[in-house]
């Protein structure tokens, strides 16, 4: 039995060569110089690896809380977006708990970041709807992007069924993590060929319109007013529009079909499709 090695998201830090037993020589010189730095800082009386993370927990809560996001202060600071995600909560996979301890480095780095407002309270979701609907469609569960937009894995599911607002750091937060991952194949991040597939037919029952498609459409992404065609074949908008005519106008399939320009029989095979327009009025 063989033990599958993880591959480091960067090479950036020691945690490739510590977590990840990456070699590379880049990495392993820069564990090294690592090393001959921390054994001469222990020789002078002067080696202070780490202390208390509550600071830096407790101002990233109120930059969080102000509007900033995991990915901005990631941005702001150099410090890889997942270990910044660890000093607030607990990592979803891979047994890693809350970063309790860190060092004087990264707390004067974090602390630097001014706690000003970015985002009002709340938004409108569909934008946020959008986006993770959309990376559904490309194999992400939707448990799966939880961690990535730093919220509750089953809040991700809420989002899709409330049609309430949802805060703007939340709704930030999915757009970072839409950029992120849209050019991901979700395997790379340890997610199952049984997960992506579950995901790729439930988007296709919903008919979840991917990437390429919001690509296609500009600025719809985050129009409320925008009605997506993704899928949607003529034949649908026509029992769609026959159902309003006859509903609204109270006219028969033979003057509806006439409306629009289609054989009376078109309907019927529309209807006969799309049994959730059908409109039971006189022939």
């Amino acid at each position: 039995m063989t033990t599958a090695v993880r591959e480091a998201p960067h090479h950036r830090n020691l945690t490739c060569y510590t977590d990840y037993a990456c070699r590379l020589p880049e990495c392993r010189e820069r564990f090294n110089d690592w090393q001959r730095n921390r054994l001469r800082a222990v020789a002078a009386g002067t080696w202070q690896p780490f202390i208390d993370a509550t600071p830096v927990r407790e101002h990233l809560l109120k930059l969080y809380a102000a509007g900033s996001t995991i990915q901005r202060v990631s941005d702001l600071t150099g410090i890889d977006w997942n270990t910044v995600r660890l000093y607030t909560q607990p990592a979803v996979k891979q047994g890693r708990g809350m970063i309790r301890q860190t060092t004087a480095e990264v707390q004067a780095k974090i602390l630097a970041i001014p706690v000003e407002p970015v985002l009002p309270g709340r938004v409108d979701p569909t934008g946020t709807r959008r986006r993770i609907q959309a990376l559904s469609a490309i194999g992400w569960p939707l448990k799966e992007l939880g961690p990535h937009v730093g919220i509750k894995p089953d809040n991700v599911r809420r989002i899709l069924i409330r049609g309430q607002k949802v805060y703007g750091t939340t709704a930030m937060a999915t757009i970072d993590a839409y950029e992120r991952l849209r050019n991901d194949r979700p395997r790379k991040h340890g997610v199952s060929k049984l997960g992506v597939a579950r995901a790729l037919r439930n988007s296709q029952q919903h008919r979840w319109a991917p990437p390429k498609y919001w690509d296609q459409h500009p600025g719809a992404i985050d129009d409320p007013h925008f009605e997506s065609m993704y899928r949607v074949t003529r034949r649908e908008i026509i029992a769609q529009d026959a159902n309003w005519i006859m509903t609204t106008v109270g006219l028969d399939r033979a003057a509806t079909a006439e409306r629009l320009g289609v054989d009376k029989s078109y309907i019927d095979h529309a209807f006969r499709d799309h049994p959730e327009y059908l409109v039971e009025v006189a022939a």
